[in-house]
């Protein structure tokens, strides 16, 4: 199983949504740091190393992206796009994980360059099963891109 060196940034802005995800990563053994921005705009800066986020050491770019749609200043759809244009960043897999079920924002996301669409779980041993299967999948079973994985793991 692949384990060292990735990172999965979660892009909430719900404190209380924060603090579950840290919890069910926790409770489901997650070999993984978590980092968090707290909106599309702090997720850009983390993917940047702009501001808070400028050690690169410390806030590694992430192998897998969990990112909420409903959000201040940048939304998760307008994350979503100006990531799928950032050559360097691009191919960083990203899972939306929202509340929403609506059919137009599955089909916005997915049109945007989403690799899933996850509906949020309202119970929290459904949300530990989903970490661990999101890791399970996305980072261990799964063929990371080549640039991808070069930018996210230590040499």
């Amino acid at each position: 199983m692949k384990t060292s060196g990735y990172t999965i940034l979660l892009v909430e802005d719900d404190p209380n949504d924060v603090l579950l995800m840290q919890r069910a990563c926790r409770k489901a053994n997650l070999a993984y740091p978590l980092h968090v921005a707290r909106d599309g705009q702090e997720a850009v800066e983390y993917l940047t190393h702009q501001g808070k986020f400028a050690d690169a050491t410390r806030y590694a770019l992430p192998a897998l992206m969990l990112l909420d749609l409903k959000m201040p200043r940048k939304n998760g759809f307008e994350t979503l796009e100006w990531l799928r244009q950032q050559p360097d960043l691009k191919r960083i897999v990203v899972i939306v994980l929202s509340s929403s079920s609506e059919l137009a924002d599955i089909n916005r996301a997915y049109d945007l360059g989403a690799n899933s669409y996850l509906v949020k779980p309202g119970d929290f041993q459904a949300l530990v099963d989903l970490v661990h299967a999101l890791a399970s999948y996305w980072l261990a079973v799964n063929e990371n891109s080549k640039a991808t994985l070069a930018q996210t793991q230590p040499a």
